[in-house]
């Protein structure tokens, strides 16, 4: 990509990033936290964040200097310390950029992109299904046809986070040809206020509420040229799906985080019993540490298309969700009945840490393709 074709918005990101987003992560989010868990979309707050650059650190700027995936993943923790839901949708807004820069189509690159990144639009992901029809787990949902100009899609997601009715995503369909599949796949941005699309509530979670998720359903929606990402899309998920996975690792790393300073916001009331706990927050701290370390090595090079690579990236993720939810539990558990009220923010994060669990690529996914990639890397 030519860097003259970026919007001048993606200038270099301000030595400040992280203290700006944390002014309002401790601000304006954390006054909101307890609303967005119970199913406030915070707008405002995702506008707020846009604005300071938290959701477009990993771009390449308007000179063609390369983002900064670390510096994406801890803005995004910064944010998920206090709320994981926003932490969740900073993820969706970030790689909903990546889709639109890493496609290469002046329709998406130049004031799309520009719009997206000052926050004035917001958009997600749908390729939870497609990830999971890649790794041979579910079929793909969507189903695009080729007609003059684009293709017509039908088709459901059923849930698709980081939306709204003026909000896009990025989603793959499979191509049909004549009612049978043509074997390969494109992937597009899909306009949630698009002529054949419906948005509708998805049944309550156990949390992440507001999160802005939706069951989209979509009728005859034509998919013109501008809004094509790639087409065939599987190369170009080979080339985008390190960093895709590794920036999911600044939604774990936040929730971490805050379990343990929330173990340590009770050690000189409770530690004296408190020491008998498994899971410890000084030992907690100390494989963390190591685990964002590996994280921000692995961030220094995101369009690595190599296996022994994105092995590497599945295996941080797997930690980080894994870690998540021991650090979750035993936040609650050494903060105990006072963890346990429906206003704490120690019982939303136990809640928080399973999504980061089950949320796509779930822990169970992302051991089968670490073996499915290793078995095709091991010597015959």
């Amino acid at each position: 990509m030519n860097p003259a074709d970026l919007p001048p918005e993606l200038a270099a990101q301000p030595a400040h990033l992280i203290d700006a987003v944390r002014a309002i992560a401790q601000g304006p989010l954390a006054e909101q936290a307890y609303a967005i868990d119970r199913g406030a979309y915070p707008v405002d707050v995702m506008k707020q964040l846009a604005a300071a650059g938290a959701m477009s650190a990993h771009l390449t700027r308007a000179d063609g200097t390369p983002g900064d995936y670390g510096q994406a993943i801890l803005a995004m923790a910064e944010a998920a310390k206090v709320c994981g839901a926003t932490g969740f949708m900073m993820w969706c807004q970030c790689v909903a950029g990546l889709y639109m820069q890493a496609s290469g189509n002046p329709a998406l690159t130049g004031e799309r992109l520009a719009r997206h990144v000052r926050g004035e639009t917001l958009g997600g992901t749908g390729l939870s299904n497609p990830m999971k029809s890649f790794a041979q787990i579910e079929s793909l949902l969507l189903k695009a046809t080729p007609v003059e100009g684009g293709y017509l899609v039908n088709g459901t997601l059923p849930w698709v986070s980081n939306l709204g009715p003026d909000h896009y995503f990025g989603a793959i369909a499979s191509v049909q040809v004549d009612g049978a599949c043509a074997g390969r796949e494109m992937m597009f941005m899909l306009r949630c206020d698009a002529p054949g699309v419906a948005l509708k509530t998805c049944p309550e979670f156990s949390g992440m509420e507001g999160t802005g998720t939706y069951s989209v359903h979509c009728k005859d929606l034509f998919v013109g040229t501008d809004d094509v990402v790639a087409d065939p899309a599987k190369p170009y998920i080979a080339r985008i799906r390190g960093g895709f996975v590794l920036l999911q690792c600044g939604i774990a790393a936040g929730i971490i985080q805050g379990a343990i300073d929330s173990m340590w916001a009770v050690e000189g009331q409770l530690g004296h019993v408190n020491q008998y706990l498994e899971d410890r927050p000084a030992e907690l701290q100390a494989e963390f540490d190591a685990l964002v370390g590996r994280i921000m090595k692995l961030a220094e090079t995101p369009f690595d298309t190599s296996t022994d690579y994105f092995i590497d990236v599945l295996d941080a993720r797997a930690h980080g969700a894994e870690l998540c939810l021991r650090a979750a539990n035993s936040a609650l558990m050494h903060q105990g009945a006072r963890g346990y009220l429906m206003s704490s923010e120690v019982q939303r994060r136990v809640r928080e840490a399973q999504f980061v669990a089950i949320v796509t690529p779930a822990i169970k996914h992302l051991r089968k393709e670490i073996a499915r990639l290793s078995a095709e890397e091991m010597p015959a």
